[in-house]
């Protein structure tokens, strides 16, 4: 069964603003906030992709202060994934 195209896709890029960047608890905050979309949600820097929803993949990244970083989201509710994402980052992890 093929799959309809009626998926919604979104990006933007986001400057990580946060003095520690995105470490361990603000890469927490960011996948505790993610998994709460059906979207599928990726993280992009440098060229390189991860799993918006994987602490692990995120902590990798070594996002620091500076860092320039697209997120993506792919999914029904992928427009206020971006939103919340990005609002997480600019407002430094505050909740």
């Amino acid at each position: 069964m093929e799959k309809q195209m009626t998926e919604t896709s979104r990006s933007q890029r986001v400057t990580v603003s946060c003095s520690e960047g995105l470490h361990a608890r603000p890469a927490d905050q960011f996948v505790r906030l993610a998994k709460r979309f059906q979207s599928v949600i990726e993280i992009e820097r440098d060229g390189e992709m991860v799993d918006g929803k994987s602490i692990l993949s995120i902590v990798t990244l070594a996002a620091n202060q500076g860092s320039e970083l697209t997120i993506r989201a792919a999914g029904d509710d992928a427009e206020q994934a971006v939103d919340a994402l990005v609002g997480l980052i600019e407002s430094d992890f505050s909740e």
